[in-house]
């Protein structure tokens, strides 16, 4: 159930008068009864709606989609895939991007929820404590993507420990037994962290140490290129790098071929996402291919099921995610 004024009132020991005047920032509020209120707003999880009046129990057709960042390929992918699949069905997506910000995050879920939205897809299981409880009170579909685990509602997306120690084994295999993680503010892009655990993982499973380089910037060509003399200097006997994504891997192996650096013989190197960049330098680049457009439609299937009042056999699916073989590791 839905958090109301009366529900806002009541834990702040104020009329719903002096919530109303708050929420809509009219009327005189002392500024600690203000503190309070919003204090209360938090704690029970109210979202005011936008369609107050005549449509208060309409429900838009669109849908809340909620991504880290829109100049990374790998979700312009999945966007892509959820638009294709809600356009048939008459909806449309409304669309935002937190700058991997779970404050600006809750400030975004707030702000569609205000408009009811038929649904709301959001990337990844990890919010806010505020943000939490806003998704939870909602009587919407939610879908949390990217990845798995424990969700609010529905959960598309792969095993990102199972793919670090995909590529961990892979490595192995190859008689490489110095190989140094490399991600980018690992804090901020934690299914980069997830892929990490599972690569110390399978490293510390056969007596391995698993250094971690996390670089300053998010994966971008340059990063990964400035990793890699980075790297080499500090793990001079490093004879592999496994880097969180094909941005970060891209950037090393077109800054080793300037530098003259041979891959694999000197160096190898393997990213994550499969991107297309990868299959188009030399050498080709040895990923892991997560299927970006496959979420997106699964999504956006389940969503419609959800909101048409469907079964669904399982809230959560795994998309899964193959590796490709090139010749840079």
């Amino acid at each position: 159930m839905q958090p109301t004024i009366a529900d806002v009132a009541l834990e702040a020991q104020v009329s719903a008068i002096t919530v109303s005047r708050v929420i809509n920032s009219t009327g005189s509020v002392r500024p600690a009864t203000r503190e309070r209120v919003e204090a209360a707003i938090d704690k029970v999880g109210y979202v005011r709606n936008m369609l107050a009046g005549s449509l208060a129990s309409a429900s838009s057709r669109f849908i809340a989609v909620i991504v880290p960042s829109l100049s990374n390929i790998v979700f312009i992918e999945v966007i892509s895939g959820l638009q294709s699949e809600f356009e048939k069905q008459g909806y449309q997506i409304l669309l935002a991007n937190t700058d991997y910000n779970l404050d600006r995050e809750c400030q975004l879920v707030r702000t569609f929820l205000g408009w009811s939205p038929s649904a709301v897809v959001i990337t990844g299981l990890r919010h806010n404590a505020a943000c939490q409880r806003i998704l939870e009170e909602w009587d919407g579909p939610i879908a949390e993507i990217m990845e798995l685990g424990d969700a609010i509602d529905l959960n598309i997306g792969l095993d990102h420990r199972a793919a670090g120690r995909c590529m961990a084994r892979y490595l192995l295999e190859k008689k490489h037994r110095n190989i140094v993680y490399v991600a980018a503010q690992i804090a901020q892009d934690y299914r980069a962290g997830l892929r990490y655990e599972g690569h110390k993982a399978e490293l510390e499973a056969v007596g391995l140490n698993a250094p971690l380089f996390d670089m300053n910037h998010l994966g971008q060509f340059e990063t990964g290129a400035r990793s890699l003399d980075m790297v080499l200097a500090d793990y001079p006997d490093a004879t592999a790098i496994h880097f969180a994504n094909d941005d970060l891997a891209t950037g090393a192996l077109l800054h080793a071929q300037r530098q003259g650096i041979r891959v694999p013989e000197t160096i190898a190197i393997a990213g994550f996402n499969g991107l297309q960049i990868g299959q188009h330098v030399t050498p080709p680049l040895t990923t892991i291919i997560s299927p970006r457009r496959t979420i997106g439609r699964a999504t956006a299937e389940h969503v419609i099921a959800r909101i048409e009042g469907r079964h669904l056999q399982n809230n959560q699916t795994d998309v899964g995610f193959e590796m490709s073989i090139g010749d840079s590791a």
